[in-house]
């Protein structure tokens, strides 16, 4: 047994060197790994996550309200015919898709029967006439015989004025019945009231038509209105009075469109919406604009004092923007938002908050008083 001992001892002296060895390994690994100094780093890099922010200052902010509305012509209507008979031309000018100029003639209806109408009531005056100068010469006549008499009358009567004043009237009815033939004479033509599009055509040539029948829809595309309406709180930003001011017009895909006129507005909610209209008036002078669009149109309010200008990104799901205070701490304030323009807040400026460091994007585990390294953008 001793024999064994002495040979089989020293065989293990290498095993237990070599173990010795990577323990000693193994600890200096750990010192190296357990640096103080990257160890304060990284501790105090997961106390201070960065943060994006911008820089904010109060200022006074010109505000502007924008609404949508649909572009409506001024004069829309269906041109009737106001004497009735047979379509005797269909003009070029009819045709639906045509633009016409006011006064331009559309189609002609017979006129046989109105042009024997006119030659009644121009008879029938020439007779009305012949009456009054028979009764004015009566007048003389007796007014002379009384003079030579030395007598006065005892009545009109007796001077023949009631019968004078009838001729008067009769000549007079004469007139306005010859005037009105004429009137129907005219009508025969029928011309476009207003510049604009023929729309629709409602009749063909050689069809027979009443008096009040329709015979085309014609749009007016020089001359436009807009209807806005705006909430309390739009109508409130506004610099008031309103009435002849400009507002710029803008497509639905941002587009200048030229600017509008302030008509009339703000005197009345309107029943459903209980919103103020606003009534705009646009002149159309190039032919860029089209009925039935919808336009936005953009008010220049009033100057508003001390506001902040911010991305719509800073504001949470629960209506708080997060800033960084001079400690680099978060904080946190429920905004009074002004107004909304371009992806942008407007709101009223803290009384203690004149310049900050806004969180650009707020995220969910934000808490108040949380020490963070903020990162400056643009």
């Amino acid at each position: 047994m001793l024999k064994d001992s002495k040979y089989t001892l020293p065989r293990r002296w290498p095993g237990i060197a070599g173990a010795f060895a990577m323990l000693l390994l193994a600890v200096l690994l750990t010192f190296e790994a357990e640096d103080p100094v990257r160890v304060s780093v990284a501790s105090e890099e997961a106390a201070a996550p960065p943060v994006s922010v911008i820089p904010v200052a109060a200022g006074d902010t010109r505000a502007r309200v924008s609404a949508f509305a649909e572009l409506r012509p001024r004069w829309n209507a269906a041109i009737r015919s106001a004497v009735s008979g047979r379509i005797t031309a269909v003009l070029d000018t009819a045709l639906a898709g045509q633009r016409v100029e006011a006064g331009e003639t559309l189609f002609t209806i017979e006129r046989t029967a109105f042009e024997t109408a006119v030659a009644a009531a121009e008879l029938q005056l020439e007779e009305a006439r012949l009456v009054l100068w028979q009764a004015e010469n009566a007048v003389t006549l007796a007014k002379g015989e009384f003079a030579r008499s030395g007598t006065e009358a005892p009545n009109d009567l007796a001077l023949r004025l009631p019968q004078l004043r009838i001729a008067q009237r009769s000549v007079a009815s004469a007139e306005a019945q010859l005037r009105a033939a004429e009137r129907q004479l005219d009508d025969t033509t029928v011309i476009a009231p207003f510049a604009g599009i023929v729309t629709q055509r409602l009749v063909s040539l050689g069809q027979t038509v009443t008096a009040g029948e329709a015979l085309l829809q014609l749009s007016d595309d020089r001359e436009y209105e807009l209807t806005v309406e705006l909430q309390q709180h739009d109508w409130d930003l506004l610099a008031h009075p309103i009435v002849g001011t400009e507002v710029a017009l803008f497509h639905r895909d941002g587009t200048a469109m030229g600017a509008a006129r302030v008509r009339q507005g703000g005197g009345f909610l309107d029943p459903q919406t209980r919103q103020r209209q606003v009534f705009l008036a646009v002149t159309d002078g190039d032919g860029t604009l089209l009925a039935g669009d919808f336009v936005r149109a953009s008010f220049t309010g009033r100057l508003i004092p001390r506001t902040l200008e911010l991305p719509e990104s800073v504001l949470t799901r629960t209506g708080h923007v997060w800033f960084v205070d001079a400690d680099n701490h978060l904080q946190r304030f429920e905004p009074d938002i002004l107004l909304r323009t371009d992806e942008r807040l407007v709101i009223r400026a803290p009384k203690e908050l004149d310049a900050a460091l806004v969180a650009l994007t707020p995220l969910a585990s934000f808490l108040p008083g949380q020490r963070v390294n903020p990162l400056t953008r643009g």
